[in-house]
């Protein structure tokens, strides 16, 4: 850490006054550059830096401290052309005024928790409703709204960012103090590898993700955006998006992308699911061993030829096919986000877990180390 924190302290003098410049004193041991740069202050006056990582394979991924947010992902096309593939803002102003969890991390827990309420060790907690009539991605103030402590750290992968924040006992309504660590590498094959790991002096529930909206042509719809999911059931949901507790079948269904499919192929059937979400917004099922890395997802946009592969060593993974977006927000480069500009892929567990006596725990006690791995791979199909 020592290491890491003089790296650190190098940054300031690395970068030009006009802007965030490369500064090959940062390069890590492997391949790739960082550096940081402001990019603004809170309300309260504390900074928010962001730092740009390029990686050897031609990708940059800019991340800011608020939030740990991603702001942009660049990367080329089949013809080598590079294009941003990911939704947001050109200002912290922005994401501070109103933002559908652009890129951010997600915690204390991703997703739905039925009507706020959950019960741990006989006792029952109570959370904000910020998703009437359930909690969503960790409340009113999630990790998604905090300034995460930022160093440098060495990887021989490439360029990396550990984040790190420390929620305390009651933090919005959750118990424990729970410490957590988020580092991002750029890895030489254009891929961003998110390592999570939290430890908690009190018995709680945990489930971190993250959440990029992505369009990898970079403008318009992602109806045409194949979907490949090598998963046979799904968590299906009631009205208010919460799971039923059931696994079921995606055989004969909207939700069966075990082959490549068009995201808009079948996203307007006339399907309760789909009218309970307007749309994808479901967590689907994997047969694998608890923390095994396997590939739970791949996207492929034919016009560009970019793919995108998604990697975790989480049960589930939520699909989010934008239904959410209106015209209400403007992002980046002037884009009008409209109703499915974008899709999320969110590796996680199961929504609603800890009312969900079947589903995969999503305890963590004193003593024991969370680990969450998520990958997302970029490439191209010529």
């Amino acid at each position: 850490m020592q290491k890491s924190n003089s790296w650190l302290k190098l940054l300031p003098v690395c970068l030009a006054a006009a802007g965030i410049v490369s500064c090959s004193s940062l390069s890590s041991p492997g391949p790739g550059s960082i550096s940081r740069a402001p990019f603004g202050k809170m309300p309260d006056g504390t900074p928010v830096d962001v730092f740009t990582l390029r990686g050897s394979g031609g990708a940059e991924v800019r991340i800011m401290s608020y939030g740990g947010t991603i702001l942009s992902l660049k990367v080329p096309d089949r013809n080598g052309k590079m294009g941003d593939v990911v939704l947001g803002y050109d200002t912290l102003a922005d994401y501070l005024k109103e933002s559908p969890y652009f890129g951010c991390l997600v915690g204390r827990y991703g997703n739905r928790i039925a009507k706020g309420k959950f019960t741990l060790d006989g006792k029952e907690y109570s959370l904000p409703i910020n998703n009437e009539p359930n909690s969503l991605h960790g409340g009113l103030k999630g990790f998604d709204k905090v300034v995460w402590k930022p160093s440098i750290v060495a990887s021989p992968e490439g360029p990396a960012l550990a984040l790190t924040y420390v929620s305390p006992d009651g933090d919005q309504g959750y118990p424990g103090t729970l410490s957590v660590k988020a580092v991002y590498t750029l890895t030489s094959d254009n891929a961003i590898k998110l390592e999570f790991t939290a430890t908690t002096d009190k018995a709680t529930v945990v489930n971190l993700t993250h959440h990029s909206y992505f369009n990898l042509a970079g403008k318009g719809d992602i109806l045409g955006h194949e979907v490949m999911m090598p998963a046979d059931r799904y968590t299906p949901v009631d009205a208010t998006l919460i799971p039923t507790g059931e696994l079921v079948s995606v055989e004969g269904t909207p939700f069966d992308f075990r082959k490549p499919t068009a995201i808009g192929a079948r996203i307007n059937q006339d399907n309760e699911q789909l009218k309970f979400g307007k749309g994808y917004d479901h967590n689907w099922v994997f047969n694998k061993q608890t923390g095994q890395t396997t590939r739970m997802a791949r996207v492929y946009e034919p016009t560009t030829g970019r793919v995108l592969e998604v990697f975790s060593t989480e049960p589930g993974l939520q699909f989010y096919s934008g239904n959410f977006l209106d015209g209400k927000l403007t992002g980046k480069y002037g884009w009008v986000y409209n109703f499915r500009n974008a899709f999320c892929m969110e590796p996680q567990h199961f929504p609603d877990s800890p009312n969900q006596p079947s589903f995969p725990s999503t305890v963590l006690k004193p003593g024991q180390v969370y680990h969450n791995t998520i990958i997302y791979k970029l490439s191209v199909q010529k």
